[in-house]
């Protein structure tokens, strides 16, 4: 085990466990390990922990949640990133979320992670020829 020190405090994790992001994130190229941390509240909304960089976290969901009809499918060469090698594989897809200090949640649809449970690694893409946006607000409900 190791620890680091967090916005979250002092963070034990297990190397094996963590999600690796191959080619970093959008704007973070060079942040390839988190840890995902444990949910306090029961919601839809979690974080994922930089271990390159303690200062660096982001709140993830899955977009599904509020945006039914949001759907993905990876491309050859994503499933090859993500180390997918069976059509059965688990993919699931992720959005960051943005909580501005007005309180008006956005999720960013326009570049969504996806993620192999399998393999624990994740990619961001950008969707191309796309309605979705960077800041989507959430529905109003």
């Amino acid at each position: 085990m190791k620890t680091i020190q967090t916005r979250f405090g002092e963070v034990e994790y297990d190397p094996e466990n963590l999600l690796h992001f191959p080619a970093g994130m959008i704007g973070f190229p060079t942040l390839h390990d988190f840890i995902v941390m444990p949910n306090k509240k029961e919601g839809p909304l979690f974080w994922i922990q930089s271990v390159d960089d303690e200062a660096i976290a982001f709140v993830l969901t899955d977009p599904s949640n509020f945006f039914p009809d949001y759907h993905v499918e990876p491309e050859d060469s994503e499933k090859q990133s993500l180390q997918i090698t069976d059509d059965n594989d688990d993919c699931f897809i992720l959005s960051v979320v943005t909580v501005p200090s007005d309180q008006k949640i956005t999720l960013n649809l326009a570049a969504p992670i996806l993620y192999s449970p399998k393999t624990n690694r994740a990619i961001q893409v950008i969707l191309e020829n796309t309605e979705y946006k960077s800041k989507t607000p959430l529905p109003v409900q």
